[in-house]
């Protein structure tokens, strides 16, 4: 991805149901095998990469507790 499609929005960037209202949330966008995450609150700002695997780890886990 590039930093200008990045600028753009591009990407599908999705809010959790469960968001609060005044928008201070994280948001995740899906690329084939990555998952994207970021700041609500700064779109611009710096984005986590995050292997597809790593992130289901990460949701089965926060599941579990």
């Amino acid at each position: 991805m590039s930093e200008t499609e990045r600028r753009a929005g591009a990407l599908g960037w999705r809010k959790a149901s469960f968001s609060v209202s005044n928008g201070a949330c994280t948001e995740v966008a899906v690329v084939p095998g990555t998952i994207m995450v970021r700041d609500s609150t700064n779109p611009d700002g710096t984005q986590l990469r995050l292997a597809a695997g790593a992130w289901r780890e990460f949701i089965e886990r926060i599941k579990g507790a």
